[in-house]
This record gives structure tokens, sequence and C-alpha cells, in this order.
């Protein structure tokens, strides 16, 4: 028997089998996607995004955003994704997105999430590729900030402490 029929069966289960993987892959991917939606990861990390009511590309998703949010902690900035993921390991992203962050990132709502899902949202993000620029990094509280910033500073909250020795 010739060598090219008995390497055909072996050929084309590699081949079921390279299909199989790659639909997972694009299951995994628009499941990551669909997080990344839902979880309004863009709403902070794609500058535009909440003006464009979500109408933006793709292309234009999870760059960074130079527009901080200042508060008690200091003023912090919304990192880009897309240039951290591809310098993490899959490991690695688990580790940090369970851990707290500086606000407002919900980062309790990552350390609630399935292994599985963080996964997903990991590789839709790789799959983007890399793009845009590294966002500003975070300033103290009371230190300069040069960029346009959120003001997330409580007003006028209930004077508690007054009200509890009355």
């Amino acid at each position: 028997m010739n060598i090219r029929f008995r390497a055909f069966p072996f050929l084309a289960v590699a081949f079921l089998i390279s299909q199989t993987v790659l639909a997972d892959d694009q299951g995994t991917s628009d499941h990551g996607r669909y997080l990344v939606k839902l979880g309004g990861c863009n709403d902070c990390h794609t500058p535009g995004y909440a003006q464009a009511a979500g109408d933006l590309p793709q292309a234009q998703w999870l760059t960074g955003n130079a527009v901080g949010f200042q508060g008690p902690w200091g003023t912090s900035y919304p990192s880009n994704l897309r240039l951290y993921v591809q310098n993490h390991t899959e490991r690695e992203w688990l580790a940090k997105v369970r851990q707290p962050m500086r606000p407002p990132m919900p980062w309790f709502s990552l350390r609630d999430m399935t292994d599985e899902d963080l996964l997903a949202i990991y590789r839709f993000i790789r799959g983007l590729g890399p793009a845009g620029e590294p966002a500003p990094v975070a300033v103290a509280p009371g230190g300069p900030v040069n960029t346009a910033f959120i003001d997330f500073t409580p007003k006028r909250l209930p004077r508690q402490a007054q009200a509890e020795t009355r």
C-alpha cells in the first residue's frame, strides 16, 4: 500500500482536531469579547467609548486612557490592556486581576470570575494585538496632575460620626 494512502486517515484526524481547536479558540474569543462589552471594560479603558454610546470600532478598544480618576487615593488611569497582556502570561494575568487595584477599577468583580472567563478576556484582548501608548503613571494624593481627570472625591457626605454621638 502506498504511504500516501496510509497517512491519509492520520492527516484527516489531525485536520479535524485542528478545526475543533480553532473553533474552540473562536468561541473563547467571542466569549471574551462578550465579557469585555458586558463588563464595561471599554467604559474606562477605551477613550470616547461612553460618549459614542459604545459605537467605536473594535480596533480602538482597550488602549487605555489619559483621562484620570482622582480621589482620596490620588489619580489613577485606565491602563492600556492591549499592551499589558502582551507582556504577561495567562498565569500572571489570573494572579494580577484578582488583586486589589486602585479605584475606580472594580477588581472585586474580576476576583469573583471563573478562570475560564478571565482567560477568555485575556485571549480576546491579546488577540486584538498591541495598539496605542501606555497610560500615564498614577499620581499620589496631592501630587501634580497634568492631564484631564474626573473628580471622584465624595462631597456632602452625611456626618456619620456626629450623628452617632448624638
